[in-house]
């Protein structure tokens, strides 16, 4: 059975402040959502459900069981599958009037540009700052509206980016809000997250999505929302644009916007994918993993959580190499670096990339 647009959007369309041309308005809005994981899924659903015509969905992950606490639209079935993938099927068979599409790369300031050409909305749902930045930039220098979110423990924030104004000058993006990329701050698999404050900041996203495109309501502009589940409070942060469109053009062409933690390791102290699976049954070699509950295609000798992790407490063998791993070789090069302050002539190295690249 297929449902009339009519009837699967009659409570929608009740609503006087958006009615059929609102409903319409819906029908005709391109949006570009960018992630598919805990903030980009629910965003997905929940905007092909009020009827936005056109979706492209975009991640270069697969389904973890790590996801599945806060990633509710992925089952147990769905594990090693792409999300991109999975979540467009979800799609397909919940909203039969939304067209959905899925790129299952990731999004680079090679690819970004032609990505959002032809939409006309993108969301932030990813939890990768230089990622955030690279899209803010490219939506600043396309004339772009963007919807951002992002989390950090009980703490989510959410604003509405770059919207011509009446004016026609555009309201603030995010550099308004911080000029420089922070590089310490830990994304929800080195701090955790609460479930709830995701769906809660996934939602407010969905909201400034529909207020752009019906023009009801007062969107997120020029202000960042900033809300705490544990005290269900929340405050908005004033914005006034600051970084115009030619210098994060200038930005643009200098910045690679690669995570800067990555972009600063000593290339002294990396291990690469192959070389490790050629190095893997070596009697010498000593994996630590630094996160817990990896999935792992190899046996690993210790798992020391980084937050917990003390080179002085650890004996070591300065006959062994050791390496550090994790999901994506961040919190391992931190690890590396402690392991190197405290035995400068130890062999310790960093799997480049983490598990996520160990194809």
């Amino acid at each position: 059975m297929k449902p009339t647009k009519t009837q699967l959007f009659k409570r929608q369309i009740t609503l006087k402040e958006i009615g059929e041309i609102g409903q319409q308005k819906l029908q005709n809005a391109s949006v570009l959502v960018v992630g598919c994981g805990g903030l980009g899924s629910p965003i997905a659903v929940y905007l092909a459900a009020s009827g936005i015509g056109k979706i492209h969905l975009i991640d270069f992950d697969t389904v973890d069981e790590t996801n599945l606490h806060r990633q509710v639209f992925y089952s147990l079935d769905d594990i090693d599958k792409p999300k991109a993938a999975v979540l467009s099927e979800f799609i397909k068979k919940r909203a039969p009037f939304t067209e959905v599409t899925f790129t299952n790369k990731p999004v680079t300031k090679e690819n970004v540009f032609e990505l959002i050409e032809n939409i006309d909305i993108v969301v932030d749902g990813t939890d990768s700052l230089p990622t955030k930045y690279l899209i803010n930039d490219a939506c600043v220098i396309k004339s772009k509206p963007l919807v951002y979110g992002s989390l950090y423990k009980f703490d989510g924030y959410v604003a509405t980016f770059n919207v011509l104004q009446k004016d026609g000058t555009y309201s603030a993006n995010l550099r308004d809000a911080f000029p420089e990329m922070v590089i310490d701050i830990p994304n929800c698999e080195e701090a955790g997250t609460l479930n709830a404050i995701v769906g809660l900041i996934a939602t407010q996203q969905v909201n400034e999505v529909l207020k752009l495109v019906t023009g009801v309501g007062k969107p997120l502009i020029n202000q960042l929302l900033i809300y705490n589940a544990l005290q269900n409070t929340q405050f908005k942060m004033k914005l006034k644009p600051k970084v115009f469109k030619d210098k994060i053009a200038k930005l643009f062409k200098v910045q690679t916007y690669v995570d800067a933690a990555c972009a600063g390791q000593n290339p002294d102290w990396q291990i690469s994918p192959e070389k490790l699976k050629e190095s893997l049954g070596d009697d010498t070699l000593e994996i630590i993993a630094v996160l817990e509950n990896l999935k792992l295609p190899f046996k690993v000798d210790k798992t020391i959580h980084i937050n917990t992790f003390d080179a002085d407490k650890l004996e070591v063998d300065f006959n062994k190499t050791y390496v550090m791993i994790c999901q994506r070789g961040f919190n391992s090069y931190r690890a590396t670096s402690k392991l190197k302050a405290k035995y400068p002539d130890l062999k310790v190295l960093n799997l480049t990339g983490g598990i996520s690249s160990y194809k």
